[in-house]
């Protein structure tokens, strides 16, 4: 209820409505005016404001029964009639609502006889704030450093800015500055040493404010950066070594030899894999692994003996003494039956001999005369 002057005298018979609004920057905004009363006569309806943009009293808009509505001093498309002349109603709309639009809009109903009727409605406006989740490039080290900030620029009302499930170690520390538009920007600054372990590893922080329509979250991922280390060759098979290590980013490997870079028509490289492709005695040597990336360089040597050439010269040799061995078996089987041959030869020689001889008359020829026969 509005008490206002009537004839020298305090009257509260009539009521002007509005009502206090708080938007967003942007938004399109209501802004509601109606008189109850309807007993005197409306002659008109008139708005007048105090904003940023206009500190004075502005009369800008006029509404009545012959001319309709009306902009004073200029028009402004983003305002637009929404009420009612003979309802009583004065409602405007604006839309896209800035800054400088933010300060009171006085509605005022003019009646005969008893004048003009006012009411004031304050208009409030949020700004919601530019998030962003920051992250330098982190080096490997011992000590705390800054890992990220989180920063909730131009609010207004101040943003409220925190960290989700923070890792263990890590601190948080977080300060606001006021703008000379009255927004605030607040920045949350997350520490902790740069491990390995904290690689990969994903932080959010959790921006909320009134001026949004719901928290905002920003994410990201942690990399930790270190020059390779670790260096190892191994062997996986009799033709391929393989030359590994930790690093981020992921390294590069370079083999040489004697200081010359591989491949050659000899090898093949691939990643840290050096595989012989043809085998020479002269391959035999000191080889060596660089590891490098951006953040420093590693290497190893290793010595390779022999290549797979080498596994096949005892198989070769073998070879060669199994045909051997079958020559030779095949020439003492040769020999074996020939001298079994010759045995059963001299065998059946003797069993003739033994049959003619005096000690065995029995076995003598029936035809064959007898000793004592041949010398008669």
């Amino acid at each position: 209820m509005m008490t206002v002057a009537f004839r020298g005298k305090t009257t509260q018979a009539i009521h002007v409505m509005g009502g206090n609004l708080t938007a967003v920057v942007g938004d399109t905004v209501v802004i509601p005016c109606k008189m109850t009363d309807d007993v005197e006569t409306l002659t008109q309806i008139s708005w007048t404001r105090t904003t940023r943009k206009y500190p004075g009293n502005n009369f800008f808009f006029t509404i009545s029964e012959k001319n309709g509505a009306s902009f004073v001093n200029g028009p402004d498309a983003r305002i637009t009639f929404f009420g009612n002349f003979a309802a009583r109603n004065g409602t405007l709309q604006i839309s896209n609502v800035s800054l400088s639009d933010e300060g009171t809009f006085s509605c005022i109903f003019t009646l005969f006889p008893s004048g003009n009727h006012k009411t004031d409605i304050p208009l409030q406006l949020l700004i919601p704030p530019s998030t962003i989740l920051n992250h330098d490039p982190l080096v490997l080290g011992n000590e705390e450093v800054l890992l990220a900030t989180c920063t909730a620029a131009g609010a207004r009302p101040p943003a409220k800015v925190r960290w989700l499930d923070l890792e263990k170690g890590f601190v948080e520390r977080t300060n606001s500055t006021k703008q000379a538009d009255g927004t605030t920007t607040t920045v949350s600054a997350l520490f902790g040493v740069p491990t390995k372990e904290i690689s990969g590893r994903k932080v959010q922080c959790l921006v909320s404010s009134p001026a949004l329509s719901r928290n905002q979250l920003q994410s990201s991922a942690l990399h930790v950066f270190f020059s390779p280390m670790n260096v190892t060759i191994l062997e996986r098979s009799d033709r391929t070594i393989e030359c590994i290590s930790e690093g981020n980013p992921k390294p590069d490997f370079t083999w040489t030899r004697s200081g010359e870079t591989l491949p050659d028509s000899n090898f093949k490289v691939d990643g840290g894999n050096l595989t012989v492709v043809h085998c020479a005695s002269h391959l035999k040597g000191f080889y060596q692994c660089e590891v490098s990336n951006s953040y420093g360089q590693k290497n190893q040597q290793v010595y390779l003996a022999t290549c797979s050439e080498r596994n096949l010269v005892p198989w070769v040799l073998f070879g060669l003494l199994l045909s051997l061995d079958v020559i030779i078996a095949a020439w003492y089987f040769y020999k074996y039956r020939q001298r079994t041959n010759d045995e059963a030869q001299r065998g059946s020689y003797m069993v003739t001999h033994e049959a003619n001889s005096p000690e065995h008359p029995e076995m003598r020829d029936p035809g064959q005369p007898t000793p004592a026969e041949d010398s008669l």
